[in-house]
């Protein structure tokens, strides 16, 4: 199978189904879409980019929402083929609506690899600091968490919730989404190579 929808090294090895449309899409999606697949489709998000996905199961085959589905290099493509990537503005209302709630799920998996970003996060420039881009971190819950950090690396989500009075995960899935959904001049958790926006692909 020719995988177009992403480079070799942005290669999605599992995804999360965010809805799951057994007949296709409606008239009105496609109206304003260019839909080249049809049957069952499902949207998804990857569990390591966070590339958005749209894939075809084999008819017959339910796929329900937040289903992990593998796509690594031996997957059985007789039983699902990636039909496109998609921007975020190609999802569905359901799609959206799943989002945070699936993409919380993928934070929570990589809980060591997000509290390693809060406590190695770099400044961007002299008056600006990486955390800061986390809706909600101004400069008193940035020293707060630089200082809480230089006295001790943080250890899990729960540590940081509790010497910092944040909401990791909740920061961090809002960034994901902005990141996803408009253009951002920096990127914290989601490579912009893997990101649609309205040229074709």
């Amino acid at each position: 199978m020719r995988r177009f929808y992403d480079r070799k090294q942005f290669m999605e090895e599992y995804v999360y189904v965010i809805d799951y449309l057994p007949f296709g899409y409606g008239p009105g999606y496609m109206s304003s879409h260019d839909i080249r697949y049809r049957g069952p489709v499902a949207q998804t998000i990857g569990e390591s980019y966070f590339t958005l996905l749209e894939i075809s199961p084999l008819p017959g085959l339910q796929l329900n929402v937040r289903d992990r589905v593998y796509l690594g290099k031996v997957y059985d493509e007789r039983l699902v083929k990636v039909n496109r990537r998609l921007s975020y503005d190609d999802l569905t209302a359901t799609a959206k609506a799943e989002l945070p709630a699936v993409i919380a799920i993928i934070v929570k998996k990589r809980e060591k690899e997000y509290v390693e970003f809060f406590n190695t996060a770099p400044p961007l420039t002299k008056k600006m600091h990486s955390l800061e881009l986390l809706r909600g971190i101004g400069k008193r819950t940035l020293w707060k968490i630089l200082e809480e950090r230089r006295r001790k690396s943080f250890e899990s989500f729960d540590d940081i919730r509790e010497r910092t009075k944040i909401d990791p995960v909740k920061l961090i899935v809002e960034r994901i989404i902005r990141e996803l959904s408009e253009e951002q001049k920096h990127y914290l958790f989601v490579p912009p190579q893997v990101i649609k926006r309205s040229y074709r692909f």
